[in-house]
């Protein structure tokens, strides 16, 4: 992790050609440290988790088997802020949907559920609100309220990062977010073709690890990291086929041999290199972010300036042609999941820098989606040593050998990596006491600081781009597949869709108040921009309708905003005025 008492960051900036996050002393990111601020109400919650883990508990209640759809249970979650396109999405991922519901809702029909509508993901509502009005809180998951295995539908501009974060602290929680629907309907497809037609890969698992000349990141991730996890798979899993790539085989046509050459069929992808980053706004950022630097770079000393394509493989280098069908793959590189809004990490006067036009999901990963893969494991922002060393070097990589471990024994990909989420928790509750201690006056331990923030905030930020239910289409106790692998456009086998349960009376009733709020406030807004004397200086900005219900009352109330800046009189004397609107809809039971 250092060298010369600098501490190193994975990440190039593809623009200048430097490192995306220079090496930093540890004077400066104890600094950056002590200005963190945690949500009272999640460290509880990660102390609660780290608790049950010392405790052998898992993130479900006791009693369940988390590998069990049918006691676990799954549920897709769609924004609100997304509803005028949910109806085509959801249409567009019916044969998943109804593949899950058919596993799900076996023993009961409330362990599948839709968080569509009313029920959706609500604009500014944190993960305990969200939870809450489903009448679950903190603690291990309860599958009769909230299923464990959670599908977030929509980019992290309509549900956050962190949200996404909190909520997969205690369940097991993946994302999918494409430009367009036939793409859903082609992930949707691909899982369920999968599924069925599973063991079809043979074991093999592909380690690719990049070492730039003279960078540091690379050469730790690639000694460190992935040869140490190669090993344990080899030897924890003497029935699976490794294919090591040597730092000069893990070029940019070396990735592609793996990705796009249609006789290799590997099944588990790990690969760690530096994740191009892009400045803020620049043309390529929303489709080469998070792209691999490969071994083409020749480091930092031998190239300078822009990092030209031919260096990294990006989601335009998978090929439309590609067949991934039943691919994991997991990423160890800065962007290699997607990328915030505002860094993570960099503090100026208590305020955050803005890194991107919006959060974004990495194209790469969706785009191995598209051509079949069932998920990928990789990293939002940054991706730092501390994830795999610790101090002085000490061997950190348990975390991922317990997770692979358990993923090649057949568990959901969620499930498998609740590791790294018990690991976020553990550092968070330890980071806590130190930052608490430095308010009242207490003198750092740089060392121990810096180790345990960095480690903290990398935790964190792994996610799950897909799927959090699939599992790896491989023979789980030895012997051969029982096909070979399908091509994508396989039709699927019929198969029994357990009933939906029943529409629920109230949440009708709540799509509809929510339906008349929105046409209210359409209307309204056509009169301010309409009205005769309104002199409007800015556009009528308007907040999503929201409907709220009092079961106890039997009242619903519907409300919506709007807001305008304009003048009032004819020779606009009387300056400008704020205009504000808000729209309020009650309706009482009888």
């Amino acid at each position: 992790m250092a060298n010369d008492d600098l501490i190193f960051i994975n990440g190039i900036n593809a623009s200048s050609g430097d490192y995306d996050f220079p090496p930093m002393s540890l004077d400066d990111l104890s600094k950056l440290a002590q200005g963190e601020a945690l949500d009272e109400a999640d460290v509880k919650e990660l102390q609660a988790k780290h608790k049950e883990k010392t405790t052998a508990h898992w993130a479900v209640k006791e009693g369940v088997d988390p590998k069990d759809l049918a006691q676990a249970g799954w549920g897709v979650v769609f924004a609100f802020a997304d509803k005028d396109k949910t109806p085509a999405i959801k249409d567009a991922l019916k044969p998943l949907l109804d593949w899950r519901r058919s596993q799900a809702a076996k023993i009961k029909e409330n362990r599948y559920k839709e968080f569509i509508g009313p029920a959706s993901f609500r604009p500014k509502e944190n993960k305990n609100a969200f939870l809450s009005r489903h009448q679950m809180g903190p603690g291990p998951a309860d599958p009769d309220k909230v299923p464990y295995y959670l599908l977030i539908v929509g980019d992290p501009e309509a549900i956050p990062y962190k949200v996404q974060y909190q909520l997969d602290v205690q369940y097991a929680v993946g994302r999918i977010h494409f430009d367009n629907v036939d793409d859903y309907a082609r992930y949707a497809h691909n899982v369920v073709l999968a599924e069925q037609k599973s063991p079809f890969l043979n074991p093999k698992a592909t380690f690719f690890g990049v070492a730039n000349p003279n960078d540091t990141a690379t050469n730790l991730s690639a000694e460190k990291l992935i040869k140490p996890l190669s090993a344990f798979v080899a030897q924890d899993k003497p029935n699976w086929a490794i294919k090591n790539f040597s730092p000069a085989q893990s070029t940019k046509a070396g990735l592609g041999s793996i990705l796009n050459d249609a006789k290799d069929e590997t099944a588990l992808l790990v690969a760690a290199s530096h994740g191009m980053g892009f400045d803020n706004g620049a043309p390529l950022q929303l489709r080469h972010q998070g792209a691999l630097l490969c071994q083409d770079w020749p480091g930092p000393d031998a190239h300078k300036g822009p990092i030209p394509d031919k260096f990294y493989f990006s989601g335009d280098d998978v090929s439309a042609s590609a067949n991934l069908l039943g691919m994991i793959a997991f990423f160890f590189a800065c962007y290699g999941g997607g990328t915030p809004l505002e860094d993570e990490f960099a503090h100026k006067d208590g305020k955050r820098k803005q890194i991107a036009p919006k959060p974004f999901l990495a194209n790469l990963p969706r785009r191995m989606l598209q051509q079949g893969a069932l998920a990928v494991f990789a990293h939002v922002e940054r991706a730092w040593g501390t994830s795999f060393m610790w101090d002085k070097g000490i061997d950190n990589t348990e975390s991922f050998k317990s997770s692979f471990k358990r993923l090649l024994e057949g568990a959901p990909m969620g499930n498998a990596f609740e590791y790294f989420n018990e690991r976020y928790a553990e550092l968070s509750s330890e980071l806590t006491v130190i930052l608490e201690e430095l308010q009242f006056g207490g003198e750092p331990d740089k060392e121990d600081l810096v180790q345990k923030w960095t480690a903290n905030n990398d935790a964190r930020s792994f996610v799950v781009i897909g799927d959090p239910a699939v599992r790896l289409p491989t023979p789980v106790m030895g012997g051969a597949p029982k096909e070979k692998r399908p091509g994508l456009a396989t039709a699927l086998a019929a198969f029994a869709v357990a009933p939906a349960a029943a529409a629920d009376p109230k949440l009708t009733a709540q799509t509809t108040l929510d339906a008349l709020t929105s046409q209210i406030q359409s209307k309204a807004k056509e009169a301010l921009e309409s009205a005769s004397g309104v002199q409007r200086e800015g556009d009528v900005k308007t907040n999503p309708a929201d409907v709220a219900f009092d079961s106890g009352k039997g009242v619903m109330t519907g409300t919506a905003q709007l807001a305008t800046t304009a003048r009032l009189d004819p020779t606009g004397a009387a300056g400008s005025w704020d205009i504000q609107v808000e729209i309020k809809v009650t309706a009482k039971k009888k």
